[in-house]
């Protein structure tokens, strides 16, 4: 499988900046060498980037998800090792490989008026790695860690997953928006909607939807698939007293959460956190590490995805990479929230 592209040891090990009197996590980070790695490894998480923004551009986004994984990369690898961090729980798979089509977009984007259509079939490319990546990790008992990337390979994911298992899974997304957009070329707007529409989403969760940027019509289709498509506007933490956000977590695992899911958390759903979607008003970071550690623990979650986080549109250097870093090592964590 040519889907992964291997990182050589001493390529990771070199974005280590050394001190004396400590260990940093790349320093103990376990690294795969080929799928036999994989196999072998009795790590219970699995760690892949996926660098691309072809599915932001296909969605008349903000181009800079690609750079995210690099970047996250390189911060978690200077964090410290020690009781709590657990680098022994994770083997570092590599990368998707896309640079065929990150070749093909700077053919595509030559012209201003971009082809979305020969965009969406580059990221359906990638859809296919993804898929394919995520099926091999969790047919061996493990758990993906996916980052970096539009939300576009949210589909990927989930067609991995029910491939893996055999049947469709729920999924419970902190976001901002649905991500149920038409069935036309892929993006990164409609990763569910073709994943419910293919048979490999059974329930679904939008945690912390803004009413602001959701469209009747998406309004609409979850009220005719309510028994199978629910969420929590974010906007009623502000309004109604009976909310919070301890109920929208109960609300969702109730939903989704005693059966397979999968864990989807969208940084742009974050309060001025450079995403493609950058945004004023949303959640704060301790929120989403509060989303992601409550969730990550749960024995039916399959698989964890990070997205859109953007570092072009960053006000300060690294926040980013630095939030990614914090997200990885809450799940690593065995502390429970």
């Amino acid at each position: 499988m040519s889907t992964v592209t291997f990182y050589a040891e001493d390529e990771v090990r070199s974005l280590v900046n050394k001190r004396d009197g400590e260990v940093k996590f790349g320093e103990v980070l376990s690294i795969a060498h080929d799928w036999q790695s994989l196999q072998n490894s009795k790590h219970p998480y699995v760690l892949l980037g996926i660098p691309e923004d072809i599915g932001v551009r296909a969605n008349f986004g903000i181009s800079g998800t690609s750079q995210a994984w690099t970047q996250a990369l390189r911060v978690l690898c200077n964090i410290q090792q020690n009781e709590f961090t657990q680098a022994e729980k994770v083997l570092l798979l590599g990368e998707i490989d896309c640079r065929d089509e990150v070749s093909a977009l700077g053919v595509v984007a030559k012209d201003d008026a971009l082809n979305t259509q020969q965009l969406g079939a580059l990221v359906s490319n990638i859809d296919t790695k993804v898929a394919e990546a995520v099926a091999a990790i969790i047919k061996t008992g493990k758990i993906p860690i996916l980052v970096g990337g539009g939300h576009n390979n949210s589909y990927g994911n989930l067609n991995g997953a029910s491939t893996a298992l055999g049947g469709p899974l729920n999924c419970i997304n902190f976001d901002a928006h649905t991500d149920f957009r038409a069935l036309e070329h892929r993006h990164s707007g409609n990763g569910f909607s073709y994943a419910y529409n293919e048979g490999y989403l059974e329930k679904y969760f939008v945690f912390g939807l803004h009413r602001n940027y959701t469209s009747q019509s998406v309004f609409d289709t979850m009220k005719k698939h309510k028994d199978r498509i629910q969420f929590a506007l974010f906007d009623s933490l502000l309004q109604d007293k009976g909310n919070s956000f301890e109920v929208f977590l109960q609300k969702a695992d109730t939903f989704c959460g005693q059966k397979p899911f999968g864990l989807e958390l969208d940084m742009d759903a974050i309060a001025e956190m450079g995403s493609s979607a950058q945004s004023p008003s949303g959640f704060s970071v301790t929120e989403a590490r509060h989303f992601l550690r409550y969730f990550s623990k749960k024995e039916h979650c399959i698989y964890i995805h990070i997205c859109e986080g953007n570092p072009k549109t960053e006000s300060f250097p690294n926040q980013v990479a630095k939030t990614i870093a914090y997200f990885i090592s809450d799940v690593l964590s065995g502390e429970t929230s």
